[in-house]
């Protein structure tokens, strides 16, 4: 990614300090997203110029740096995670989970961040790649409807839940992170391209449902 021409290097699901050393060879901000206080010191003790603090509330992987054997991680809301990374860290701090207006955009600000980083919110532009199917299921969610999982990637993750989750999370078993993710990866590819949203992977934060709009 650098020698294409990169200008920031950004990292999540773990401790960042393996690309640390490229990324200051080349003088690039190294941004780092950390689920908890103690992931977002470790991240800046590893070199992280920049803390993106991922609430419990976002949509796709945790960026958890530890995951327990059981999959269980710490799910520390938006509001309380903030402004104590704001405080115990002295890097700027990018406010993650649940945002998708300017309201939260002004409540992020209002904690202590330094600005926003929006994934779900994306996900239904009209640019975006996602399947119509997706963008659909993403308008129509509510707040209470999505769950975490490892069934899909082996590693937890916040989506909509669908035939693909409920069939694998009925095996009870899981490969494990990546292997989960590279054994399930051609069904979620065909789905894609056949819109077969049961069967696709619904990452999705829990104010999806705010994005019911068509938007560039």
């Amino acid at each position: 990614a650098i020698a294409a021409g990169a200008t920031a290097v950004s990292v999540g699901l773990g401790d960042p300090a393996p690309v640390a050393g490229p990324t200051k060879d080349a003088g690039l901000p190294l941004i780092a997203m950390a689920a908890t206080v103690d992931d977002a010191c470790r991240a800046v003790a590893s070199g992280a110029d920049v803390i993106v603090a991922q609430g419990g509330e976002a949509g796709g992987h945790r960026s958890n740096f530890d995951v327990s054997p059981d999959g269980r991680v710490p799910l520390v809301g938006t509001l309380a995670l903030v402004p104590q990374v704001v405080d115990a860290v002295d890097v700027p701090v990018i406010a993650a989970g649940g945002i998708m207006d300017g309201r939260g955009l002004i409540a992020a600000r209002a904690l202590g961040a330094q600005g926003v980083q929006m994934g779900t919110r994306f996900l239904v532009s009209r640019e975006a790649g996602i399947s119509p199917g997706y963008k659909e299921r993403l308008r129509s969610s509510v707040d209470a409807e999505s769950v975490i999982t490892r069934a899909v990637s082996g590693r937890p993750a916040r989506g909509l839940p669908n035939r693909l989750i409920e069939s694998l999370e009925s095996v009870g078993e899981s490969a494990g992170w990546p292997a989960q993710a590279a054994l399930s990866g051609p069904l979620r590819a065909a789905a894609h391209r056949a819109d077969r949203a049961d069967l696709i992977a619904l990452w999705s934060g829990q104010a999806g449902g705010l994005a019911d709009d068509d938007l560039p």
